[in-house]
């Protein structure tokens, strides 16, 4: 038999705490609607008593929102409380999150109290939530760092005094996940009502082990995690819904699931990336850009053999069409033959050969190769015995200093060299050029044309020239405009001189 978890999602809520990351209602809206479409089980809403834009979210989230329980979250204070039930009239399925610290630091630093003491005000906030409301969950707040049977008297004190879901946070992130997994396990044997609730995770991520212990958690007993989108949340934020989702659905052999439709995850990441103007970190597990992205060569070989060899999650069930073969300096011919056969190009395996000579050489400058290169790459003509090659280029130029190119080419057979002045780095290398060939040809057009954006993109240019009263037309193409440009003026030289 299959257990569920539950996703209690806390974007709106801890998530928002992150600086400079705050929603008005219109979009706290527009984001509980997601979550709802994506199926999570329970939404925090906000913190009502923290201020009136917090209060009237909580409200307009519960009138928007038909299928996810609405939490609001409270401290162990009777104002707070009922401010939080005000907020959650209207909710379809309303719940009150109150609760208190349980550990030494909170108890004697932060509280100036006594391990008794906390176990009243707990107790006294739990039943004065009950009576407003029919559901209340209690966070026992850095529970990482309490002692597990005094946190074992608390977590029975609020199950008799009506609380239902029982949340255990790892508050400061610094439970090692096999610690984590103990306690959680600890309480559901050591806590005679225990039954009686849920007992939920709530951990951070300051030390890189938040998913790493929420799973634990779930092993070991829990029944509902507490996650937020892409991770964000206070300092180092918390559990990311999209990477437990993904764990338990890639090992179901744990018998574990959710209600999550996986579907939805990239666009759900891209909503809270984009209003939250959080940019996602390209490596980030499941969401980030490069997550099912391959670019090492050894690694594009055995995935188009078979996907699974280096993917583990099929991308199509995070709401990716596919995966993504980056074409990198590191890419073999199979990468290059499979990507150019995408975008509609098949070569013989002559001229495949021939163009991967070409990739490496615009790879190792320009790092990472789309679709429009290799398209430059391709439409050149092969086909034509070149009789002028440039083989080196050198140019120099700026500010008060007139341009001047030197130029190497192989015309005839032969390689020459002549240096040239002009009044910019082309005009000077077409001056050169023209020396080595000793013609006169005159350029009638010259357009230069970026590809996409970014310094380091490819720059096409078409060329016309006249010689002896007819128009030859030339293209280069280089992440160099100016070898861009005499690659144009050599292929239409080219073309002139034979005919």
């Amino acid at each position: 038999m299959k257990d569920k978890v539950y996703i209690f999602d806390t974007t709106l809520r801890d998530g928002e705490q992150v600086p400079g990351c705050q929603l008005n209602t219109v979009e706290k809206i527009e984001v509980a609607r997601m979550l709802e479409s994506l199926g999570v089980d329970v939404i925090e809403a906000g913190f009502p008593v923290s201020s009136p834009g917090d209060f009237s979210s909580v409200v307009e989230i519960s009138k928007a929102v038909a299928n996810p329980t609405i939490c609001a979250l409270t401290r162990a204070v009777e104002k707070d409380i009922e401010v939080a039930a005000a907020a959650l009239e209207f909710a379809k399925q309303g719940r009150i999150h109150t609760g208190i610290g349980t550990s030494d630091f909170h108890i004697k630093y932060k509280f100036n109290s006594t391990p008794e003491e906390i176990i009243e005000r707990a107790v006294k906030a739990v039943k004065f939530a009950r009576n407003l409301i029919g559901e209340v969950e209690f966070y026992a707040e850095d529970a990482g760092r309490t002692d597990n049977k005094y946190l074992a008297r608390v977590v029975e004190a609020v199950i008799a005094a009506g609380a239902t879901v029982i949340n255990i946070p790892d508050t400061t992130g610094y439970t090692l996940p096999h610690e984590y997994g103990a306690k959680i396990k600890y309480l559901a044997e050591h806590v005679p009502n225990i039954h009686k609730a849920i007992l939920s995770t709530h951990c951070h991520n300051d030390l890189g082990m938040a998913t790493a212990n929420t799973i634990s958690g779930v092993l070991s007993g829990a029944r509902q995690v507490e996650v937020t989108i892409n991770g964000i949340g206070e300092r180092a934020g918390n559990t990311a819904l999209e990477e437990v989702v993904m764990i338990l659905k890639s090992h179901k052999k744990q018998g574990l699931y959710t209600d999550v439709n996986s579907k939805k995850i990239i666009t759900a990441s891209r909503l809270v990336s984009t209003l939250m103007r959080m940019p996602v970190q390209p490596n980030k597990a499941i969401v980030g850009r490069n997550a099912f992205a391959h670019s090492s060569g050894i690694h594009q070989d055995g995935f188009l053999k078979k996907r699974e060899t280096y993917e583990i999650i099929n991308p199509k069930d995070v709401g990716l069409n596919q995966s993504s073969i980056i074409l990198t300096a590191r890419s073999g011919r199979a990468a290059l033959k499979h990507r150019l056969e995408s975008i509609g190009v098949k070569l013989t395996k002559s001229e495949l050969d021939e163009t991967y000579l070409r990739f490496l050489e615009l790879a190792d400058r320009k790092k990472e190769i789309n679709d429009d290169d290799l398209m430059v790459l391709v439409a050149r003509d092969r086909s034509v015995d070149k009789s002028i090659r440039l083989v080196g280029l050198q140019v120099f130029c700026g500010k008060n200093l007139q341009a001047t190119a030197t130029v190497t080419l192989c015309y005839n057979g032969q390689e020459l060299t002549e240096a040239g002045l002009g009044n910019g780095p082309v005009d000077a290398s077409l001056n050169a050029v023209r020396s080595i060939v000793k013609q006169k040809i005159h350029l009638e057009d010259f357009v230069i044309q970026t590809i996409t954006r970014g310094s380091s993109d490819i720059g096409k240019v078409h060329m016309s020239i006249d010689y002896k009263g007819i128009l030859y037309y030339g293209f280069g193409a280089n992440t160099d405009i100016v070898q861009a440009s005499v690659e144009a003026f050599l292929d239409a030289a080219g073309k002139a001189l034979k005919a």
